[in-house]
């Protein structure tokens, strides 16, 4: 992720851009393989082995789900920035377009990890896309993270393509969180007051959103 391109980006997104598509939880199944066969023919072969892991993981409890679902989409992906993947700046990736890529950039993996683990059963409510700065050899990045939260106010789960621990935000000293959000609010940096709705005032969560429901989350 690009910093200069990224304010950019949250710039024109907090705009205040209305619309609302909320995805339901679950998984439609043949409406995710019909996407499939549009996307290309690694998304088809994909597809199966993504519903096996969504099944193995809703069998789980929630800390070994989240490690199932964190481990298996970063070795899945391998992170490379949007202008090498898809020839622009900043794009938001749904699971199945990342897959089919097999790369993506930061954002791209906490998406993956959030639709699978909501289809999976988790409530939308323990978990935060977070935007976040990213101590990282020496310099502070732009960068996105899944988090999970237990219980409201817990110290929560950090879910990240940087290492492949799933640890809790107390021991990941490197990073400083901005905002977060997820379908239901948007917050200043990971505390429990919103500050609007998220589809709302975020225009590529928006966009995205539209892209995840008609593949089938």
């Amino acid at each position: 992720m690009r910093l200069p391109v990224l304010r950019r980006t949250w710039a024109l997104a907090l705009a205040g851009l209305l619309g609302l598509v909320v995805p339901a939880q679950g998984l439609d199944n043949a409406r995710l393989k019909e996407a499939a066969v549009k996307i290309g023919p690694r998304a088809v072969a994909e597809v199966p082995l993504l519903l096996q892991m969504l099944d193995k993981a809703a069998a789980l409890d929630e800390e070994a789900r989240l490690k199932l679902v964190n481990d298996y989409f970063n070795q899945k992906i391998a992170f490379k920035e949007d202008t090498e993947v898809w020839g622009v700046i900043d794009y938001w990736a749904t699971p199945l377009e990342a897959l089919d890529k097999g790369a993506g950039d930061c954002e791209d993996y906490a998406i993956a990890k959030y639709f699978s683990l909501v289809s999976a059963g988790m409530p939308v409510s323990k978990l935060r896309m977070v935007y976040v700065r990213a101590a990282l050899r020496g310099q502070s990045l732009a960068h996105m993270v899944l988090a999970y939260y237990a219980q409201p106010g817990a110290d929560p789960l950090i879910l990240d393509n940087l290492i492949p621990d799933v640890k809790p935000a107390s021991q990941r000293p490197d990073l400083r969180p901005v905002f977060s959000f997820n379908t239901e609010g948007l917050w200043q940096g990971t505390g429990n007051t919103t500050q609007g709705d998220p589809v709302a005032r975020l225009s590529m969560w928006r966009n995205l959103l539209q892209k995840v429901r008609a593949e089938g989350f």
